[in-house]
């Protein structure tokens, strides 16, 4: 019996070491050495001994990419060594000052002077997808970690594993003890036409452009679903290793980091100085409609990793890196129309409807015109001849008019006297650029708007209740009032389109679970003009109900902090209106509810302190415990530095971690943490 599991064990391992050359030749290489058939017949032999003997089955398998559960949510993760992103230039001549600025001139001062044109760079193209951060521990993928805010990321090691590219298990004999790779995950070009072809085929959703499609794919809850999705990997840079040195050079680097079996830009080349620089990023100017994925400028870095280190980092980004941006893609369109949206707070938002044109990889058919002056700036008028481009390869806009195709009989467009939606009368806000419609939530438009912002995560966190059940609710009225929410039943869920009896189940008792919230949630949800999260949490700490703060007058809402003259007279405003304070009334009455967060010591530890939050916790979300140190008193900080007073270490702390124990600094563990707050609120965290 032990002969057999012996054997069997050795012909995992041989199958797995076969399949991953395989892969590495296929996806990294480009170069299959077997048939797709003679592949598929080793893959279905692993996965048959694997069955057979399922306590052999290893994390590093190729078996194991598509996990078959979902996950519950996405736990945040603070990297080790931040994300930072990259400094951008837009010529030549901005260029030339930035070597300047951050290479020479650094390098003259600690006497290592350097001719710009002797000093040679990587060059690679800037691609528009989504960054990652791969750890491995003893050559076995770990977890994997986005972007996030650069100093805090999600963990998506659940779908990192379903790209084939990405290596469950690096390759090579002198592998690392621990390893973390960073690159870019995208889709590239043909293989996205070609999913939203099918996809159409299918009559299932399409994507919008590559780059959101490989931001969504990572964002899935359910592996399944992003092993459907064309998605490939290249790798760029090591952040820290063990057990191995790296080498000296960039360009090294890179060979090193394909000889443990990652992904490379194929586009990248080893240039020199000011010159060579030009050079490649004309070159792939003039190429860039034939690369196979989508970028939006070229990156170029110092190759010597020893003179990285010398010039180190500003606050945001590296000295010894930088973005040069290629020209935004234009192309010519005719306006079609121009309408006007209507938003949450009734602000009218003039959109100009064009003929859909494809530009830096979006076909574009809507570009805002932000506002009424920016309408008649532009003065574009329906039927115009127009430049279309995409800022950074980014936001759509209108850049010029044509003016020489403009008909004969044309006429400026005016923001229109009555709302499109409810006909109410509109009006412009004075001293400001923004009119809006006066109808409240008498208009369907802003109805819409305001219980999408009711339900939101940060509001009363109505998950499922997506942009097209509002519209169907609103529409078919059975939600007339916010406080509608609260009296819907199965039956009428289930009447909706794409709403079934699990879902709508799912819905009602998310709908149930929000009822139980806190008082800076609700007073957010309401959708006070001006009253974000932080202003909501303020009050909260301030008035101890809805009662004291309608009765508040100017004088008594400005003293506290983060209100000033207009977000009070947003909030006067707000509670002398009859219907809000109805619509509040109708909401307390359908169950929502709060327990009064009373701080019980009048100076609390957290008052007026820098706080910064680093890990993940077993008792509490990151968003509610900031809340409630906000609420506090506390300025919640994004990262760690001399004038930090706190840090709450939860567990997988990131670099804060580290950077606050070499500053001794004050640090609270979960235990700690929930001790301090169970002394200065009047709750219990379980």
């Amino acid at each position: 019996m032990k002969n057999n599991l012996n054997k069997s064990k050795a012909q995992i391992e041989r199958l797995k070491k076969i399949i991953t050359s395989h892969d590495f030749a296929y996806y990294a290489d480009d170069n299959p050495t077997i048939t797709d058939s003679e592949y598929d017949r080793l893959f279905l032999e692993l996965k048959k001994l694997e069955e057979s003997n399922p306590d052999l089955v290893t994390i590093d398998s190729p078996t194991q990419r598509v996990g078959t559960t979902p996950i519950k949510g996405f736990e945040e993760v603070d990297h080790h060594v931040p994300m930072l992103s990259l400094d951008n230039v837009f010529n030549e001549d901005q260029l030339k000052k930035r070597f300047s600025s951050k290479i020479i001139d650094p390098l003259k001062k600690i006497q290592l002077p350097q001719n710009i044109e002797e000093i040679p760079f990587i060059a690679e193209p800037k691609l528009d997808g989504a960054a990652v951060s791969l750890f491995y521990k003893k050559g076995i993928l770990d977890f994997a970690v986005t972007r996030g805010d650069g100093k805090t990321g999600e963990n998506i090691t659940h779908n990192i594993k379903t790209i084939p590219s990405v290596p469950l298990r690096i390759r090579g004999s002198l592998i690392p003890d621990e390893i973390e790779v960073r690159g870019e995950v995208f889709m590239p070009k043909i293989d996205f036409l070609k999913y939203n072809q099918n996809a159409q085929k299918l009559g299932l959703r399409t994507l919008v452009n590559p780059r959101n499609g490989a931001a969504g794919s990572l964002r899935q809850l359910d592996p399944k679903i992003t092993a459907t999705r064309p998605l490939d990997a290249y790798f760029y840079s090591v952040v820290r290793i063990k057990g191995t040195k790296l080498p000296k050079k960039n360009s090294e680097l890179l060979n090193f980091i394909r000889n443990l079996g990652f992904k490379v830009s194929p586009d990248s080349e080893l240039v020199y100085g000011l010159k060579g620089c030009m050079s490649y990023y004309s070159r792939i100017n003039k190429i860039r409609e034939n690369i196979s994925y989508e970028i939006d400028g070229v990156v170029y870095k110092l190759d010597d990793l020893d003179m990285q280190k010398i010039l180190g980092y500003s606050k945001t980004a590296p000295n010894w890196a930088v973005a040069h941006k290629l020209p935004p893609q234009e192309e010519t369109s005719v306006v079609s129309n121009i309408e006007f949206q209507i938003g949450r707070t009734g602000q009218i938002t003039p959109v100009a409807r064009i003929m859909p044109v494809y530009v830096g990889g979006v076909t574009i058919s809507n570009v805002t015109l932000h506002n009424e002056d920016e309408l008649h700036r532009k003065d574009v008028r329906i039927g115009d001849t127009v430049i279309v481009s995409r800022a950074g390869d980014v936001i759509p806009q209108i850049t010029k008019v044509i003016l020489e195709k403009r008909k004969k009989i044309s006429s400026k467009v005016k923001i229109p006297k009555k709302c499109p939606i409810c006909h109410s009368k509109i009006i412009r806000d004075q001293g400001k650029r923004v009119s809006r419609c006066i109808g409240g939530f008498s208009c369907l438009a802003q109805k819409k708007e305001s219980i999408r912002h009711f339900s939101s995560r940060s509001a009363m966190d109505i998950d499922g209740l997506g942009v097209k059940i509002i519209d169907q609710l609103v529409s078919n009225e059975i939600v007339k009032n916010l406080s509608d929410l609260y009296n819907i039943d199965k039956n009428q869920l289930s009447s909706l389109d794409l709403m079934g009896d699990k879902s709508a189940e799912n819905l009602l008792n998310s709908i149930e679970k929000s009822k139980k919230t806190t008082f800076s949630r609700f007073l957010f949800s309401l959708g006070i003009r001006e009253v974000g999260e932080i202003t909501a949490t303020t009050l909260a700490r301030n008035f101890k109900s809805i009662d004291d703060l309608k009765k508040a007058n100017i004088d008594k809402l400005e003293s506290c902090a983060d209100v000033g003259p207009i977000v009070a007279s947003n909030i006067k405003e707000f509670f002398n209106k009859k219907e809000n304070i109805q619509t509040i009334e109708k909401l307390l009455n359908s169950g929502i509810s709060w327990k009064d967060e009373v701080n019980k010591s009048k100076d609390s530890i957290f008052k007026s302190k820098n706080v910064v939050i680093t890990g993940s916790f077993n008792k509490i979300k990151r968003s509610d415990l900031k809340e409630k140190l906000v609420f506090l008193g506390a300025k919640v900080k994004s990262s760690v530095s001399e004038k930090t007073d706190i840090v709450i270490v939860g567990t997988n702390p990131g670099e804060k971690y580290n950077r606050a124990k070499s500053l001794n600094l004050a640090l609270f563990d979960e235990s700690d943490l929930f001790r301090r707050l169970s002394k200065e609120l009047d709750i219990t965290l379980e």
